[in-house]
C-alpha cells in the first residue's frame, strides 16, 4: 500500500493517552497502526480514527510474547513499506507495599514496561535505520525519580525506560533516527484512576476524593494534566520538534517532575 504521508505506530491505543495520540496524529493527517492487548476497545479506538488519511491497521496482540514486537513492525512493514514514527504508550502498573511485592507483579510490570518497550525500539528502528530516518517516543513518568515505596516496580520499570530512551537515540543517532521520551502528570485515565484508589485503601484513606484533592495539591501548576495536552506533547516531539533533539526526556507535569 502506498501512503503519502507519515506512517505511525501507538501502542496502548485501545484507550486513554494512546486513543487520544491515534486519533490526534490521523487528524494531522497521519496513517496510524494501532496496537493493544484489547480488542474491543481497538475497535472502539479504530471508530473514533476513521479512514482519513488511509484506513488504520488493527494490530491486537501481546507485546509481551515472544517475538511480538519484531511480527508487529514487520506486519507494518509489509502492509505499508515502511514506519516513520513509533509511540511506545503501552504500559502496566500495580500498587503494593514495598515488602509484599511479589515476583508476579515485577515480572508483569518489566515484561511491559521494559523489555516490550526495548524489543519494539529495536524492531522500529532495525526498520527506521534503512530507511535512513525515523522518530521513536517513549512514555515514562515522575515516577522514575521518585521513592515511591508503595510503587516500585512501576517507578523501576520507567527508570529503565529512561535509560532504554538515552541508549537508543545514541545508537540510532548517525542513521537519522530521534528517539525522545514524555513524562506525563496525573492524568484522568482509567490506570491513574485504578492506581490511586488502590493508594488510597493501602494508605488507609476511606475519603478517596480527599485524598485525590490532596495529590492534586502537589502539581505546582495547581491541576491535574489534560490527556489531550500530554498528547499534544508527545505528539510535537513526533512531528515537529527540531530532528536535532534527540535523547531528551520532556516533562508534561505540570512541574511535578521539577528536577
Amino acid at each position: 500500500m502506498a501512503l503519502e504521508g507519515k506512517r505511525a505506530a501507538v501502542t496502548g491505543a485501545a484507550a486513554g493517552l494512546g486513543r487520544e495520540l491515534a486519533v490526534e496524529l490521523a487528524r494531522r493527517g497521519v496513517a496510524v497502526a494501532l496496537i493493544d492487548i484489547d480488542a474491543k476497545g481497538l475497535e472502539q479506538t479504530r471508530a473514533l480514527v476513521g479512514d482519513a488519511p488511509a484506513a488504520p491497521l488493527v494490530i491486537a496482540a501481546d507485546l509481551t510474547a515472544p517475538d511480538a514486537p519484531a511480527a508487529i513492525i514487520g506486519q507494518i512493514e509489509r502492509e505499508w513499506g515502511g514506519l516513520d514514527i513509533l509511540i511506545n504508550n503501552a504500559g502496566f502498573g500495580r500498587i503494593e507495599p514495598f515488602l509484599e511485592m511479589k515476583a508476579a507483579t515485577w515480572q508483569k510490570t518489566l515484561a511491559v514496561n521494559v523489555t516490550a518497550v526495548a524489543m519494539m525500539t529495536i524492531a522500529a528502528g532495525e526498520l527506521m535505520k534503512r530507511q535512513g530516518e525515523g522518530r521513536i517516543v517513549n512514555l515514562t513518568s515522575p515516577a522514575s525519580r521518585m521513592a515511591l515505596p508503595n510503587y516500585a516496580a512501576y517507578a523501576a520499570s520507567k527508570a529503565g525506560v529512561d535509560s532504554i530512551t538515552r541508549a537508543a537515540a545514541i545508537a540510532l543517532a548517525p542513521f537519522g533516527v530521534r528517539v525522545n521520551s514524555v513524562a506525563p502528570g496525573m492524568m484522568d485515565t482509567e490506570m491513574q484512576r485504578s492506581t490511586e484508589a488502590d493508594l488510597a485503601r493501602i494508605e488507609g484513606r476511606p475519603d478517596v476524593q480527599a485524598f485525590l484533592d490532596e495529590r492534586t495539591r502537589r502539581v505546582p501548576i495547581g491541576r491535574r494534566a489534560e490527556i489531550a495536552e500530554v498528547a499534544a506533547a508527545v505528539i510535537w516531539l513526533a512531528l515537529d520538534a527540531p530532528s536535532y533533539i534527540t535523547a531528551e526526556r520532556l516533562n508534561a507535569s505540570g512541574g511535578l517532575d521539577r528536577d
